[in-house]
């Protein structure tokens, strides 16, 4: 007989059979996928819309655009992480040569045997800490050593499973180096090397030997770590690990400091001193602690709302209730900056997918090519944007004629300004600030000058030049009223000496002081006081001119994304509504044409589970199974038509669907198991939804 066309070559027992064609397989597995999420995206903008003509630009326009936010999100944080990282990299240098002085002063050997660690305070939003410690991991693979392993709790129950974890990534960091000798695939085997701190040292000696052995070429590839790297373990949630399996490993990495220079970093959620409330005072002794102070979650997304949104490098923009509803999300959940980047990118596919006409929401210069091939369906849809109804119901009637019927004529861009959802000089707030800026001293009323001057002379256009102009006239006016106003005083003051000198009884005195009370009272407004409140009508000018409202500007709803319903629809949980709907109505999510079928109707080509929920929803407090039973077999038959033949193979299949199904149902809350009566099961939801 002759061999399978594919029979698989004998390979190394350190190997795996059949681990090269599983990699490739997976290859091709993971870009078919890609290339398929990415067609049923495309599709996804298709769908829904009459008029799909430029659907495939409005995809790339939003991949594009997408593209561009993420790359700067993440020049952001790593801007922002920098200096943290930066002294994270201070510390496990310093800590390293201490190490490797090997000193024998009795002093430095009690400190020998702690071991540095770093107590790192990421803050309560858990769900950014993955990224931060992923990129802390580069920092340190980049710079300092090679051997960096990130352990989690729910990976660690016991000593024996971190140990596990611990030498299984630290040798795939060496494998990651070097893979072209097989001794090594039998060096790291983890089937034959025991997990003991034992055998960690012995595959450390191991890997330092050979490195000191290396040619001069391949040292100044790794030039960039320090000689004998250190082995740094990152605790990603310090505060998840049970107390006994953070003893035992801080206990026995302790008596081999010496030979294993381990450094340690605990990620914290909360307080420094849940290391004090984990561990008795016998083990936090063991370590030579050092506090480090991530950015608060709240400084970050300040930077982000500061560098995608209130800037004019991206086109497109949130309203104000959308960007509400996304910063209460951040504050009464879950604080996570990456949650919010992520409804942002939904925010931008929901706006491309439903405006046809955010193909022009983009750069300024390819907008305008874009509005000359406008086509004529695609002007009809801005003739029903409700800011254009505004726009033409304002202009005289000739223009209001070539608006609507003249394609030539309507294809303008014009630009839009972030600005506040309402008129922000009708609120009190802002009246109030004007009165007190009407009551603002020199010194403060210039530096608010100075200040408005940087603000306005950092803006890259050249917009705002005459009104930098402006301003500086005003402080230079400012400056030579000061000059003015002290000899004036001067004056005044001794003219006023003079003329009371002259009084000499009681009664000319009080007319006197009298008669320059009224004066006071009455007399005109000196020059700074009249400069004073020019400098804040211009101000309240300018206000009034640039922070007009979007929704008050003509084609807004081409940048800005102002559906806010949708948005909570999918990002504020409904749980329970969600499981119904899915349970109840499975086209909803499955969108099979199969699955569509009336209210009160069962289709028998539902899910198992879905059958199952929908005869639940007919019944009592308790069910009967047996009854439960005979009504899903009945559904499920239907199929099959009057003249099926049934059979015990058959029967078996759908008692095993049906119990399948009910212990889903029992999964999710829907049923419990009852005692008071046998083969029953309890409701425990009602009202459908």
């Amino acid at each position: 007989m002759s061999p399978p066309p594919f029979a698989p070559l004998p390979l190394p027992r350190s190997i795996p059979r059949g681990w090269f064609g599983r990699y490739r397989l997976e290859l091709g597995a993971r870009e078919g996928r890609h290339e398929h999420v990415l067609r049923l995206q495309a599709d996804y903008f298709r769908e829904g819309n009459n008029d799909s003509e430029d659907s495939g630009l409005r995809f790339a326009t939003c991949q594009s655009l997408w593209k561009q936010i993420k790359s700067e999100t993440e020049q952001i944080q790593e801007e922002l992480n920098k200096q943290l990282f930066d002294n994270l990299v201070s510390f496990l240098r310093r800590s390293h040569s201490e190490f490797q002085e090997k000193t024998t002063e009795w002093t430095c050997q009690m400190k020998s045997s702690e071991i540095p660690t770093a107590a790192l305070v990421l803050g309560v939003n858990v769900t950014d800490h993955d990224l931060t410690f992923k990129s802390l991991s580069e920092v340190l693979q980049n710079n300092i050593t090679p051997y960096v392993a990130l352990l989690q709790a729910k990976d660690c129950p016991g000593i024996k499973n971190l140990m596990q974890k611990l030498m299984g990534q630290l040798m795939n960091c060496y494998i990651d180096v070097d893979t072209s000798d097989e001794e090594d695939w039998v060096q790291v085997s983890q089937n034959r090397i025991r997990c003991s701190m034992a055998s960690l040292i012995s595959w450390y000696e191991n890997i330092t030997k050979k490195t000191d052995s290396e040619t001069p070429s391949k040292k100044r590839t790794s030039s960039r770590h320090l000689q004998s790297p250190p082995v740094v373990v990152i605790f990603k949630d310090m505060e998840s690990f049970t107390t006994k399996v953070l003893q035992d490993f801080l206990v026995i990495s302790s008596q081999h400091i010496r030979e294993l220079p381990l450094i340690l970093i605990f990620g914290i959620a909360t307080s420094p001193m849940i290391i004090h409330s984990l561990l008795p005072h016998s083990v936090s002794s063991l370590l030579c602690i050092e506090l480090f102070q991530s950015l608060s979650c709240k400084e970050h997304l300040s930077t982000i709302i500061d560098k995608l949104l209130l800037t004019t490098q991206f086109a497109f923009k949130l309203s104000e209730k959308v960007l509400q509803v996304l910063i209460n999300i951040f504050l009464y959940h879950d604080f996570s900056v990456q949650n919010f980047i992520k409804g942002f990118q939904l925010c931008i596919v929901e706006h491309f997918c439903s405006q046809p006409l955010s193909v022009l929401c983009c750069r300024l210069v390819e907008a305008k090519k874009r509005v000359n091939s406008l086509s004529h369906s695609q002007c009809e849809n801005v003739r029903r944007l409700p800011s254009f109804r505004r726009y033409v119901e304002s202009q005289v009637s000739e223009k209001q004629i070539a608006l609507l019927t003249a394609d030539n004529f309507l294809k303008i861009r014009e630009l839009h300004c972030a600005c506040l959802e309402n008129r922000v000089w009708e609120t009190e707030e802002y009246e109030s600030s004007l009165q007190l800026a009407r009551m603002l001293n020199k010194s403060d009323l210039v530096t608010m000058l100075q200040k408005c001057v940087e603000i306005f002379a950092s803006s890259s256009g050249k917009e705002f030049d005459k009104v930098v102009e402006k301003l500086k006239e005003f402080l230079t006016q400012f400056q030579k009223l000061e000059v003015a106003g002290a000899c004036q005083e001067r004056g005044e003051s001794v003219s006023s000496q003079k003329e009371l000198q002259k009084k000499t009884d009681l009664y000319h005195l009080q007319k006197t002081l009298l008669e320059l009370k009224e004066s006071r009272r009455s007399k005109k407004l000196t020059k700074f006081e009249m400069l004073r409140f020019e400098v804040v009508d211009f101000i309240d000018n300018l206000v009034r001119n640039y922070l007009v409202p979007a929704d008050h500007k003509t084609l807004h709803e081409i940048m800005y994304f102002n559906t806010a319903s949708a948005l909570r629809e999918h990002l504020n949980a409904a749980p329970r509504i969600a499981l119904h709907t899915a349970l109840n109505n499975p086209y909803c999510y499955l969108k099979n044409q199969a699955l569509k079928s009336d209210g009160g109707t069962i289709s028998n080509k539902a899910p198992d589970i879905c059958i199952v929920y929908k005869l639940h929803l007919e019944c009592g407090r308790l069910i009967n199974l047996v009854d439960w039973l005979e009504a899903f077999s009945t559904v499920v038959m239907a199929v099959e038509g009057p003249n099926a033949a049934a059979s015990d193979q058959v029967d078996d299949i759908i008692h095993a669907r049906f119990i399948r199904a009910v212990s889903e149902l029992e999964l999710l809350g829907f049923i419990k198991p009852s005692k008071q009566k046998t083969d029953h099961v309890a409701r425990l939801t009602w009202g459908g939804c």
